[in-house]
Parts: C-alpha cells; sequence; structure tokens
C-alpha cells in the first residue's frame, strides 16, 4: 500500500477536479507514478495544473490522510502489490480503492452473489444458505450492501472462513442504507468494505452501476438469486459476462416477476443453478474444500440426527424444527452440510427432499 508522499501523490491526482479515472490511468501510463506526473506540470492542462494547487484539493487530501491514519483503513492503489489482480483485467480498473477491513480478502478467490433488493423470505433464505457453503469452501462473497439478496449474502459469507466484501456507491466512510450501519460494522470487523469513490461522496443513481462492475470485477463468477427484468442485479451479470467470468441464476416460479431476471440469464447462456454445488462445480478448486467443510466429525453427526426427522416425502424447514425440537438457525445449518453432503436436496417452494 502507499505510503508517505506516494500516498499524498495518489490522493491528489485522484480527488484533482476535472481528472476522472481514465484521464488519471492515462497520465500514469505516460509518465508513471504520481510523483513524476506532478513533476510535469508543464504538459498538463491549465485548468487542472492549477487545480492542483487549489486550497480545496489540499484541504480534501490532509482529511483523506487523517482519516486513513486511523487502524484498518487504508488506500490501495494501480501500484500496490496489494491491489487485486481480477480488477486489472477489466476495462477501467479504478486508480485507487479506499478500505476499511481485511485487506488480505483482495487477494482471496471471490463469488459475486447479488440479486433483488425486494427479495421474497425465500429468495433472502437463499442467498444466506448459498452464501454460507461458498463461504465454508473459501470463496469470499462480494455483494453490494444493498436490502435483500445482498445484505442476506454478506451475512452467510461472514459465517465462514471466506468471509465477505461490500463494494459501496458511495464513500467508504457513508453506509448507504443507514439501516445497514450494524451490518456494516461486522463486516468491517470480519470481512472488508471498499469503494472508488471519494470519501464524503453521497450515494447518487449514477453510482451504483460502475459500483456494480466491481462487484463483479472482484470475482470469479457471479450469482444472481431473484432478480426483475429490469434490475441492477442484470447490470452486475451482463458486466460479469462481458468481464469473462462465470454467471449464475437461481431458477423461480413463471409466475414470480422475481424469477423473470434469472429465467432471461439461463435463457441467454448462464448456468442454472440448483444447489451450491452447481457452481463449487464450475470453479476450480472449490468443490473438494466444500465437501470436506461439509463433513467434519460433529457436523456430521448434528447433521444425520436431522435425517432421523425426514419422511419420504419434501418437507419444510418449519417442519423440521418442529419435529425435531431445533431452532431455526440450527436446522438451516444442518441442512446446508447435509446438501452440500449429498444426503439432501433443495426443492423449489422453501421445500427439502431426503436423497437415498
Amino acid at each position: 500500500m502507499a505510503h508517505g508522499q506516494d500516498l499524498e501523490g495518489w490522493l491528489r491526482l485522484s480527488l484533482a477536479p476535472g481528472l476522472g479515472p481514465a484521464a488519471l490511468r492515462a497520465l500514469l501510463e505516460k509518465f508513471g507514478l504520481p510523483e513524476q506526473v506532478l513533476a510535469r506540470r508543464d504538459v498538463l492542462p491549465p485548468g487542472l495544473a492549477a487545480g492542483l494547487e487549489s486550497e480545496a484539493l489540499a484541504s480534501a487530501v490532509a482529511s483523506a490522510l487523517q482519516w486513513l491514519r486511523k487502524p484498518g483503513r487504508a488506500l490501495v492503489t494501480l501500484a500496490d502489490a496489494e491491489y487485486p489482480r481480477p480488477l486489472l483485467e477489466i476495462q477501467d480498473p479504478p486508480p485507487v480503492l479506499y478500505c476499511r477491513g481485511r485487506i488480505e480478502l483482495l487477494a482471496r478467490p471471490a463469488l459475486a452473489v447479488v440479486g433483488s433488493r425486494n427479495a421474497s423470505a425465500q429468495g433472502k433464505r437463499d442467498a444466506e444458505n448459498f452464501s454460507r457453503a461458498f463461504s465454508a469452501a473459501g470463496l469470499t462473497i462480494v455483494s453490494g450492501l444493498a436490502q435483500g439478496v445482498d445484505a442476506a449474502a454478506h451475512r452467510g459469507g461472514l459465517s465462514g472462513q471466506g468471509s465477505t466484501i461490500a463494494v459501496l456507491g458511495t464513500g467508504v466512510d457513508r453506509i448507504y442504507p443507514q439501516a445497514h450501519a450494524a451490518l456494516a460494522a461486522e463486516i468491517e470487523r470480519s470481512g472488508l468494505l471498499l469503494s472508488e469513490f471519494a470519501l464524503g461522496t453521497r450515494a447518487l443513481p449514477h453510482h451504483f452501476p460502475r459500483r456494480n462492475r466491481l462487484i463483479s470485477g472482484l470475482a470469479q463468477g457471479c450469482l444472481v438469486i431473484e432478480a426483475a427484468l429490469a434490475s441492477g442485479s442484470l447490470i452486475t451479470a451482463r458486466a460479469a459476462a462481458e468481464q469473462g467470468r462465470e454467471v449464475f441464476a437461481l431458477p423461480g416460479s413463471i409466475h414470480s416477476p422475481l424469477s423473470k431476471g434469472c429465467h432471461a440469464l439461463i435463457k441467454a447462456g448462464a448456468k442454472l443453478v440448483e444447489s451450491a454445488e452447481d457452481v463449487l462445480a464450475e470453479l476450480t478448486g472449490f468443490r473438494a474444500a466444500a465437501a470436506t467443510s461439509a463433513r467434519t466429525p460433529a457436523a456430521a453427526d448434528d447433521a444425520s440426527a436431522l435425517l432421523a426427522h425426514f419422511g419420504a416425502d419434501p418437507v419444510d424447514a418449519d417442519s423440521l424444527c418442529a419435529r425435531s425440537g431445533l431452532d431455526a438457525a440450527q436446522v438451516s445449518a444442518e441442512l446446508l452440510r447435509l446438501e452440500l453432503a449429498g444426503r439432501v436436496a433443495s426443492m423449489p417452494g422453501g421445500l427439502f427432499q431426503k436423497l437415498h
């Protein structure tokens, strides 16, 4: 990560008025590091040269430097070893990333999990359960901290070794929506909050499509869980496809508007997903890890005990709670282990079927 004078140089250029990310990358490609760019004022446009000397810019740089002095905060730049390699593959990688939390997660293999802000109860359960399975297999869950599927995906990611990265459409010092302040604090402790936007940046509509390209860009693939035909989740999925990432979609009822986006993706070539294994099998190295994590001795014993409460017909989680005396969280965890072990299959409508 950049330090000292290098850090100040990156901040001055990235915060300079009128100098967008593409123009900044062009200057860096032509002249080198920020200190070389700043030394060539003679070739910079007059307006930019004047802006680099402005009091407003000096104040913004000073505020950012003060913010970065606190533990767990960092500015990761294109020149840093910590800069995530997958982002270097996309068309417009951000010159700087503001981070709060575990920077080391940027080096981990990741999966984007996105979907509707107005997700159904089943959609949120699916997002959390699938993300828990992926995180247990070692994948970091990347999403956008929005209501609905995003929040559920982050919670699932936090439960396992993969943890989670939340990519914000605001400055990383602002949480949107504010209702997710507690979730964001938990992510800062155990995962990572990340943004390409300057500190203090408010939530503006055009920021979120830009954020979406980073959600997909950080990941090996993108799973969409519940999405209407006109939704930000489809923007993320399209970005994933353009970036050469795998695209996965969870099917749903033909009568639900929240299934139509996923069905459109499947028709266009996205891989249909019925279980976490469908995704893990496509991503090299994670199938075995998932099976191993599902078969620790204690987990196997608890999960096997739950099997005794299945009948011949599909059953829902509430019925299993009533039969077994376990609470909803325990049943959810055991169902996940059984599904990963290939002993139970999840079915539409929130039902589970024992496999023989």
